[in-house]
């Protein structure tokens, strides 16, 4: 999709749609004053008439455009304006492009840019203007006999009213659609049934992507015999009783001037479907394990993003894969098994498995002496009971980590919330049997999944995204979200600026 710029008079933009945002209860913004202008008064009328009441994410089609070069003219509610904060301009682009890609136009322009939200520039708006057209356009039809048609929106204008802000916008577009195209593919891989998506089919699509890099990316993929030599034999009793072979996938990307600087390091839960294993997960919405793998599909994402913006960066993508099955090969309640750093774990609990295959990929990720690394995984159902499907939990051993992935959530708009790793936590995991066991009971589930991690993540700073309340969405919409990707992009995108400034700094 394009996202061309345009300062010009918004009245003269030839277009099939002009996309006109509207407080409830405040002045025409810049460019709608214009078109009002232009049209004799009809955004005006239509106001105060009631036949718009502007509220959020109310949308109104006035099919015909007297005055403008535009063939429709579509308002948009703002709701009042003293509210006006980042939740609602994202929820009135959402109703926008809902009802664009529901209309036989290819083409749009939109004055979003115009929107006063606090602390947010106009690189910011056309930021999350793109992001939301990439996200309004996905449709997940792979296996409908009929598919319903793909929305025909390909070019989306964004009005300028400033000059000045004009590059600015063109960038936060350039951004916010990298985003968008990554947030879509978590999406596409998160929807997949679990007989297609299996590890190696992950594995195949880290390879199509390193493909389609132009050498910016390589992959590296362990298969069962390697993982066997490596010592991973938590990661593989994940995968033991089921068909499909567990995968260790690492993809690589060399952005830095440097070849030698330390890269950041992304780790995504990848288990394809989760029965549970022998302790078997009750049949209701037994389906949505297919969801299980979002944090490997966020991985994915975060990845396909960062080779469309392609910063100055060293950055490591690993995903360990398996699928989590009942068999008499499968692992039991009270097996004890040896992880790749050499601690012995005893499983309690065969459902409690997606720690086990991080455990082996955080000591493998040793090897890179990584400046930091952030795992993300549907790890715990006691973090939707916590935080909800708003927020995605983070729990990490560095408090500047933290910090730096609060700050992007906020900048994403794709937030997380902080919650305690204290050492008191690491008692409920002591196992009279082996050095620690894979679930420490009810209590502080969510912290003590995250302790757990924690013993195979003391050589780097380290932090932990559960997103178990934020990777999909049930009941009538059910899907995946596409979450954190944008989050995690703009973590690696603020590296690079921080990186940028102590060059800087060094320098004078």
């Amino acid at each position: 999709m394009e996202f061309p710029v345009q300062t010009a008079n918004p009245a003269k933009a030839e277009t099939a749609c002009l996309v006109v945002p509207v407080f409830k209860d405040a002045d025409l913004l810049p460019t709608a004053a214009k078109l009002d202008d232009a049209s004799e008064r009809l955004i005006g009328q239509l106001i105060e008439r009631g036949d718009f009441s502007a509220d959020l994410g109310k949308v109104l089609l006035v099919p015909f455009a007297p005055g403008l070069n535009a063939e429709r003219l579509l308002l948009v509610g703002l709701g009042e304006a003293t509210k006006c904060n980042e939740a609602a301009l994202r929820k009135a682009l959402d109703a926008a492009f809902a009802q664009l890609s529901s209309l036989p136009v290819d083409d749009a322009a939109v004055a979003f840019t115009d929107v006063p939200v606090a602390d947010r520039d106009s690189h910011w708006k056309a930021r999350m203007t793109a992001e939301a057209a990439l996200r309004a356009g996905y449709r997940f039809g792979d296996f409908k006999s009929k598919p319903a048609p793909k929305p025909r929106l390909e070019r989306v204008t964004l009005l300028v009213s400033e000059a000045d802000d004009a590059a600015a916008a063109a960038e936060g577009a350039r951004i916010g659609a990298a985003i968008g195209e990554g947030i879509n593919l978590t999406r596409q891989l998160g929807n997949l049934p679990g007989n297609v998506c299996t590890p190696r089919y992950l594995a195949e699509r880290a390879e199509q992507l390193a493909a389609a890099s132009g050498g910016a990316l390589t992959t590296e993929i362990l298969d069962e015999a390697a993982l066997e030599a490596l010592g991973a034999h938590s990661l593989l009793s994940v995968g033991r009783g089921s068909e499909q072979p567990s995968r260790l996938i690492v993809m690589k990307y060399q952005g830095a001037d440097d070849p030698d600087e330390a890269p950041h390091v992304l780790v995504g839960k990848g288990i394809t479907f989760d029965t549970g294993g022998i302790s078997l997960k009750p049949g209701e919405a037994m389906d949505e394990m297919k969801f299980d793998m979002c944090g490997a599909a966020s991985v994915f994402g975060t990845a396909q993003a960062i080779l469309a913006i392609r910063p100055k960066l060293n950055l490591v993508f690993v995903v360990a894969a398996a699928e989590n099955m009942p068999d008499g090969r499968a692992t039991k309640p009270g097996d004890i098994i040896k992880t790749l750093k050499g601690l012995t774990v005893e499983v309690l609990n065969t459902d409690a498995e997606g720690r086990l295959v991080l455990c082996d990929a955080l000591t493998y990720v040793e090897r890179f002496r990584p400046a930091s690394v952030v795992d993300i995984a549907t790890l715990t159902g006691a973090c939707i009971i916590g935080l909800g499907h708003h927020a995605t939990g983070l729990l990490s051993n560095d408090d500047d980590l933290a910090l730096d992935l609060l700050d992007a959530g906020e900048t994403a708009w794709d937030r997380a919330w902080h919650l305690p790793l204290w050492d008191e936590y690491q008692e409920q995991l002591d196992s009279n049997f082996a050095d620690l066991a894979n679930i420490g009971g009810r209590p502080a589930g969510t912290i003590t999944a995250a302790c757990f991690l924690s013993r195979f993540a003391d050589q780097f700073p380290w932090a932990h995204l559960d997103i178990a309340g934020t990777a999909w969405t049930s009941g009538k919409q059910k899907g995946a979200s596409g979450r954190p990707v944008g989050l995690l992009t703009q973590y690696l995108l603020d590296r690079e600026v921080e990186g940028q400034i102590e060059e800087g700094d060094t320098a004078a």
